[in-house]
């Protein structure tokens, strides 16, 4: 095990605190309400962090392009002694998922120390995305959808026919879509939880190769820091709709509005990843209530050491 100020310690401080907004989220499933689904995740990682011995600042908030409730950016975490981490969240990645009690919503949240994970502004990001194994450089968000597949087929040496690309369904993918069945490869499309298409390269049983479109780039950066933990390659752009967004950019230090990063450059530092499932999903199984017992599974990663654990925890309810 590492000596990183990251690991142990942190890492299962981490865990309790996804699962506590886990838990939360989950009395909400299926109920229709998503804003207060996020809230109650919201409060119970607030409360969570608050409890931890560390110098925690939100880097990488959630909430302020649809206005749903926010641990915001800047605020501090923690009790204050301690290492200073920055910390990238999603309270509950999948809002709607957890409100129609669907599959994948999951809370999530990555840690490095100061500095180490990139200040995206809360607009969007044309993201490329694939686990380990490859040579660096086989993937660039510049190429076609097509020519990126083509090249993953050749470096792994498998038909492209075999290849299987996840991409959120909405219509402004309808262009990348064309794209991948041109080449004759498959194409997985998601409703939502672009964190988890994202990882969901870096395990073979899901069948997927490789990521890519256009979601959020606070996402972006929590997907970027699972990746450093296993290995993968990532390649990001930020996507401005207007000017307020590009102002948002300008706000949190960002000066190079057109810049492609890398997963170094998305998440420099040392990094630990955190998610627990809400609902039941194809990373983690969600949150089980059963008499006088709730059960929670948790996938947590550390790039120290590669660490990937699950971890089942229960917890002695009334």
């Amino acid at each position: 095990m590492s000596n990183s100020i990251l690991v142990p310690h942190l890492a299962d401080a981490m865990v309790r605190v996804t699962e506590v907004a886990a838990i939360a989220a989950q009395k909400l499933a299926g109920l229709g309400d998503e804003k207060a689904a996020d809230q109650a995740a919201v409060d119970a990682m607030r409360t969570a962090f608050n409890s931890v011995d560390f110098q925690g600042r939100i880097v990488i908030g959630e909430g302020e392009r649809d206005e749903a409730p926010m641990l915001y950016i800047g605020e501090e975490v923690g009790t204050g002694q301690g290492p200073e981490i920055d910390i990238a969240l999603d309270p509950l990645e999948g809002t709607t998922l957890t409100a129609k009690a669907m599959a994948n919503a999951l809370a999530v949240l990555a840690i490095a120390p100061r500095g180490g994970l990139l200040h995206a502004p809360d607009t969007y990001m044309d993201k490329i995305a694939i686990g380990p194994g490859y040579e660096k450089g086989v993937i660039d968000l510049d190429e076609s959808p097509a020519d990126n597949i083509k090249a993953m087929a050749k470096a792994s040496g498998r038909p492209v026919e075999s290849m299987t690309v996840c991409v959120l369904d909405r219509p402004r993918h309808a262009d990348i879509i064309e794209s991948i069945r041109s080449a004759g490869a498959r194409v997985s499309l998601i409703s939502d939880g672009d964190v988890a298409g994202v990882i969901n390269t870096t395990n073979p049983d899901t069948g997927i190769d490789l990521y890519i479109g256009q979601g959020g780039a606070p996402e972006g950066v929590l997907a970027a820091a699972a990746l450093k933990c296993v290995g993968g390659q990532m390649q990001g752009r930020l996507f401005f709709r207007n000017d307020d967004e590009r102002a948002r950019a300008k706000r949190v230090g960002v000066t190079e509005l057109d810049r492609k990063y890398d997963l170094d450059e998305l998440a420099s530092g040392e990094t630990v990843f955190c998610a627990t499932g809400v609902t039941k999903g194809g990373l983690v199984d969600g949150v089980v209530v059963r008499p006088g017992v709730t059960i929670t599974d948790t996938l947590v990663m550390s790039s120290a050491d590669g660490m990937v654990r699950k971890i089942q925890s229960r917890y002695r309810t009334a």
